[in-house]
């Protein structure tokens, strides 16, 4: 059953107050000692153990502080963020039109310096050609029953995907070589977008590795997900994109995306790959 975004919230709330009811547990304090503590009545600290109340900042640091575990307070505060913003519905997000999704974009990949991205299936969004982001949104538009913009929003994505010729940006992308095989469109289209990595790739701000069908994994494929500074991970599901901002977990990410990263390969061996990949289109 499909997990809706509220539910998914409420999940993420709870883990949180169940985070800090053990920390309390763990340094042998009772709810109202650690009330006292924080300098907060005993009524609160039930709300907040029991998820009926979420924690400010200042909440968390004022919990963290009483039981002696200050380290810990930046991972609950933004696992705490997380719970209120992490699940966003792609039936939602596009319910105003693909156009507006491509565009919400912009200012996260301004504001961005170094982007990691693994795709598993796809061309990422940054590389696509406007044939190829076509025939992508025109399916995910039928998915989502989505207003049908389709043409000005693979508009907006391939004016968006300027950014890869901008100065102070970095791309490190790692594909599986299966991307390369995925037809969306027609020949022609699918052509054109393989012939685009091949000049994308070679761009010196685009480091560009695909790993082998053939490679010897050390990483089974994982989910599509972007990583952001090291501050953001966002993760593609079916159903919506979730958001990521825990430093335990972002690291989590960024050590998985090294392993993905160490199986690929470069330069003239990932051009071979997408050559063969244009061969058999005939």
């Amino acid at each position: 059953m499909a997990t809706s975004p509220s539910s998914s919230a409420q999940a993420e709330r709870e883990r949180v107050a169940r985070r800090l009811r053990d920390l309390r547990a763990d340094a042998g304090l009772s709810g109202t000692t650690l009330a006292e503590r924080c300098g907060w009545t005993h009524p609160k600290t039930s709300r907040l153990e029991n998820a009926r109340t979420a924690p400010s900042p200042d909440d968390i640091r004022r919990w963290c502080h009483a039981c002696g575990a200050d380290d810990q307070a930046d991972d609950i505060i933004a696992q705490s963020r997380d719970a209120e913003t992490s699940y966003m519905e792609w039936r939602r997000q596009v319910s105003a039109g693909l156009k507006r999704l491509q565009d919400s974009y912009v200012d996260l990949y301004q504001a961005t310096e170094l982007f990691r991205i693994y795709t598993p299936t796809l061309v990422p969004g940054l590389l696509q050609t406007e044939g190829y982001a076509r025939a992508l949104l025109t399916g995910v538009a039928a998915l989502y029953e989505a207003p049908n913009d389709v043409d000005q929003a693979a508009a907006a994505r391939v004016q968006r995907n300027q950014i890869i010729h901008q100065p102070g940006h970095r791309f490190v992308i790692v594909i599986e070589e299966s991307t390369l095989r995925y037809r969306l469109g027609d020949a022609d289209a699918m052509a054109a977008q393989l012939g685009y990595l091949l000049t994308a790739g070679a761009l010196p701000s685009v480091s560009l590795g695909i790993i082998p069908s053939t490679a010897q994994r050390t990483l089974w494929p994982q989910e599509l997900f972007h990583v952001y500074d090291d501050q953001l991970v966002s993760v593609e599901l079916m159903s919506a994109r979730v958001r990521v901002t825990q430093p335990s977990e972002v690291a989590l990410y960024l050590r998985a995306f090294e392993q993905l990263r160490s199986m690929a390969v470069y330069g003239a061996d990932a051009r071979a790959l997408i050559l063969r990949a244009i061969e058999s289109l005939h």
